[in-house]
């Protein structure tokens, strides 16, 4: 690799009028040790006045270039992005997260010295409001995250998945390109896919960045059930889920369904369900606490296991739904979970 590489960021982008102009401003001011910068946005059929803001970046930015993306999907954006780039080392980058000024320079170093494949930082949330604060609480916490490593911000060293990532441009020729079948869970079967044909994924808290999470517990619950649902489409492909913890929350929810249906008519299933139901809310009561411990988090304290509720449940119907549409009925991938949840159907 060149001492100077070109760096192309990547960005998938649909109805994005109140961020993208933020965003693209703070990207620019990025220091990076680059002989080039190229951005290269994936506009996936905006109408919201996102895609005259973009281009009118380009005319004025000879390093921003605006591609279409007629499908509107994460996957097929970054795809198209990907094959407009120049560079000899690809990031992605999405509008509703924050980067640290040394975002750019922290990944190139880490592609450079880790010998990995795929390089990123820690998933950190940080809300703006009240619920959407208490949100990225529970988003750090291990009764959300199942113990991934992705998501613990002083972690360094080799993980199952990524936060967005940072790649060579020759990891697509060896990997392929990211799974346009999948509306969701893309980056997690593309980090799969490197991870089974022996590539290797490196973290580093070097990188810095904070995504934002949902500020809307109705919006958040969606998200949740997307991610359950399409990580189905992603184990039936592999033939094996990416880690155990994925499928907790799916079969948490089919027990306590089983157990309520039975209910009625049976006294050791009542016992059984008031005995789930007990341990998951002393357990629900023990991470609020170990959550909010750093004094200013104790007013998020009465939110958190609502919040974790609509995490776990959110998640396992989207998964028993999953289930029924890809390995019962074997559903194509058009279905009433093909819809993106962001404000404005955003991506």
């Amino acid at each position: 690799m060149p001492e100077h590489p070109i760096v192309t960021v990547i960005v998938p982008c649909r109805n994005e009028v109140e961020h993208v102009v933020p965003f693209l401003q703070a990207l620019l001011r990025q220091r990076v040790p680059a002989r080039e910068l190229e951005v290269v946005v994936a506009d996936g059929q905006s109408d919201d006045g996102t895609r005259e803001l973009l281009d009118r970046f380009q005319q004025h930015h000879a390093s921003i270039h605006v591609v279409d993306n007629p499908r509107g999907i994460v996957s097929t954006g970054l795809n198209s992005a990907i094959r407009a780039a120049r560079g000899e080392i690809i990031v992605r980058m999405d509008v509703h997260t924050a980067y640290a000024d040394d975002y750019l320079a922290e990944c190139v170093q880490a592609l450079d010295t880790s010998g990995a494949d795929s390089v990123g930082g820690p998933w950190v949330a940080a809300g703006s409001g009240y619920l959407s604060s208490a949100v990225a609480v529970a988003f750090q916490s291990p009764f959300v995250s199942g113990g991934g490593r992705a998501r613990r911000p002083n972690y360094q060293g080799p993980v199952d998945t990524v936060y967005l990532g940072c790649w060579r441009r020759q990891a697509f020729d060896r990997f392929g390109f990211f799974d346009e079948d999948l509306i969701r869970n893309q980056d997690d079967e593309f980090n799969l896919r490197i991870r089974r044909r022996g590539g290797k994924l490196w973290q580093t808290p070097r990188i810095r960045s904070w995504y934002r999470p949902r500020s809307s517990l109705r919006k958040l619950f969606r998200q949740q059930a997307q991610y359950g649902y399409w990580k189905v489409r992603v184990i039936r492909k592999h033939q094996l889920p990416a880690s155990l913890r994925h499928l907790v929350p799916g079969f948490f929810l089919l027990w306590l369904v089983t157990l309520g249906a039975v209910l009625p008519f049976s006294g050791i299933a009542a016992w059984a369900f008031l005995s789930t139901v007990g341990a998951y809310a002393l357990a629900s009561v023990i991470f609020t606490g170990a959550a909010c411990w750093p004094v200013r988090r104790w007013r998020y304290g009465p939110m958190l296991p609502v919040i974790f509720a609509i995490f776990h449940f959110g998640y396992g119907y989207g998964f028993l739904r999953g289930i029924l549409d890809f390995v019962i009925m074997r559903k194509g991938h058009r279905t009433a979970f093909a819809t993106l949840t962001r404000d404005r159907e955003s991506q």
